[in-house]
């Protein structure tokens, strides 16, 4: 199983994500691992896994979306996630919004970026995936999942 939160608040960057992106619901994405930890890039710390709860309260929408995956698909997807901890924030992955460039660049991450490339690299979508876009967004990644969600009741 492969479990994505997605949220959102009311802040001038949350609004700014979703206006810029044209995201009706989420502005930040990131991945829930086996040991309950949310692993996702952040403009503070970069790639880091965080308790759970770290962030109680800061957001005014959560969802977690639940995905149905092989073991090898989950393992894959949350040894990528973890090859990547440490890493930093993509602060270019915000000008990519009107400007070029590379979503794939593993050197930094912006938060849907990192959920889409491990998506990619466990094979559960194919790693030619939006090669023409600059640029992945939560409501690209929503999208992206739409045909294989399994939402918990």
């Amino acid at each position: 199983m492969i479990t994505i939160r997605f949220v959102t608040s009311d802040s001038a960057v949350s609004f700014g994500i979703r206006y810029f992106s044209y995201g009706f619901w989420a502005s930040h994405v990131e991945a829930k691992m086996p040991d309950g930890s949310l692993l996702g890039a952040h403009l503070s710390g970069g790639v880091m896994a965080r308790a759970a709860d770290y962030d109680k309260g800061e957001f005014s929408r959560e969802l977690y979306v639940s995905l149905m995956a092989s073991d090898d698909e989950a393992d894959k997807f949350h040894a990528f996630l973890r090859s990547q901890l440490g890493r930093p924030y993509d602060t270019e992955a915000i000008a990519a919004f009107v400007a070029r460039r590379d979503w794939k660049k593993t050197d930094s991450w912006f938060c849907s970026e990192l959920i889409a490339a491990a998506l990619c690299q466990c094979g559960f979508f194919p790693d030619h995936l939006a090669t023409d876009l600059n640029h992945v967004t939560p409501r690209d990644v929503l999208l992206m999942l739409s045909s294989r969600l399994t939402i918990p009741a």
